[in-house]
């Protein structure tokens, strides 16, 4: 499993209602959610994003909530994987049930700026910030949360099982 886009990049402490606002909580529409992704920390999210893209945010990404809108909201954006120094706790397990891939490296996070082409190898946990020629070392994912992550998430992933 391997991604591959541009960065977005966000600070420390980014909360699930920066992601996705209260006011737009009244729909469970994901198309709908993704069109008001990150509006109120950065206005030309959504018409920057493109298939593929990586999300990187700082110490605490997804603190706030425990609503799996804002994994969803930043999936259906079309953010292909999200690199953090940490996460939130419940932000990172609502991430793994709704099939977006999320990898833990500080050095990474601090190091590589928005804009940069960066390529992750999910199997590998070898991050590389291509515009800049650097390579960070994540955790890779365990292989069930690379099943879960592969089958587009928890719910997906138990319904394949047949479980």
């Amino acid at each position: 499993m391997k991604a591959a886009g541009r960065v977005h990049k966000y600070g420390d402490n980014v909360d699930t209602d920066v992601i996705i606002p209260a006011r737009h909580l009244n729909t469970a529409d994901h198309a709908e959610l993704a069109s008001h992704c990150m509006e109120d920390i950065d206005p030309d999210f959504v018409k920057k994003v493109q298939p593929g893209d990586i999300m990187v945010g700082g110490m605490n990404f997804g603190c706030g909530s425990s609503r799996e809108h804002a994994p969803i909201a930043i999936h259906a954006s079309g953010i292909s994987c999200v690199i953090a120094a940490t996460f939130a706790r419940i932000f990172f397990r609502n991430a793994i049930n709704i099939g977006l891939p999320i990898l833990e490296c500080p050095e990474a996070a601090a190091a590589i700026q928005a804009g940069d082409q960066v390529e992750v190898d999910f199997d590998t946990g070898v991050i590389t910030d291509v515009t800049r020629g650097e390579t960070y070392r994540a955790q890779p994912f365990p292989p069930f949360m690379k099943e879960i992550m592969e089958a587009g998430g928890l719910l997906k992933s138990i319904k394949e099982s047949g479980k």
